[in-house]
């Protein structure tokens, strides 16, 4: 599938320069990751570290996560996680570590969010296509960029990631 790259980095600074609640804003980046890759589905995640559980913010597609929330080390999630990388796999199927979701799920990318150091990882970006191989190499590297802008939503990092942000909103406007 084909994205359009500078569309989708325009739109997404959109967001994150309008942000005014977390919620909503966040909404429209998984909206916006959706449509511009024609995906069947994509979820937003806070990884709460203390917890040691990854919650589902929010989603776009035809419906919500089975698993809103589990443990940080399942799944391909956890792997994300845990290694500090992209996990990007062409065949769910054949991959022992997913966790099925939806039973037409062919391919599957989480892209790990990063606090501002990069000392952790905050959140996840996670994609399903009912297309095996739905994300090549160009399409991977446009969701890494991607996911050092979105974290920026609500003016802090703080307010798109992680449990100490408010589930109504980070109470802090954007930078100028």
């Amino acid at each position: 599938m084909s994205v359009d790259r500078d569309k989708l980095l325009a739109d997404l600074e959109e967001i994150v320069a309008n942000a005014r609640e977390r919620i909503a804003s966040l909404k429209l980046v998984a909206d916006l990751l959706r449509s511009c890759g024609g995906y069947r589905w994509v979820g937003l995640y806070d990884v709460d570290r203390a917890g040691r559980l990854v919650r589902n913010v929010v989603w776009s597609g035809p419906g919500a996560p089975e698993y809103p929330t589990f443990p940080v080390t399942k799944g391909l999630t956890g792997v994300a996680v845990a290694d500090r990388r992209t996990v990007n796999v062409g065949d769910v199927a054949s991959d022992p570590r997913y966790i099925t979701a939806f039973s037409t799920t062919r391919s599957e990318i989480i892209v790990p969010v990063f606090d501002q150091a990069r000392d952790a990882v905050i959140g996840t970006i996670d994609i399903e296509s009912e297309t095996p191989n739905a994300f090549g190499a160009d399409v991977q590297a446009l969701l890494e960029i991607c996911s050092d802008l979105y974290p920026w939503i609500g003016g802090e990092q703080v307010c798109v990631f992680g449990t100490i942000v408010p589930a109504d909103g980070c109470g802090v406007d954007p930078k100028p």
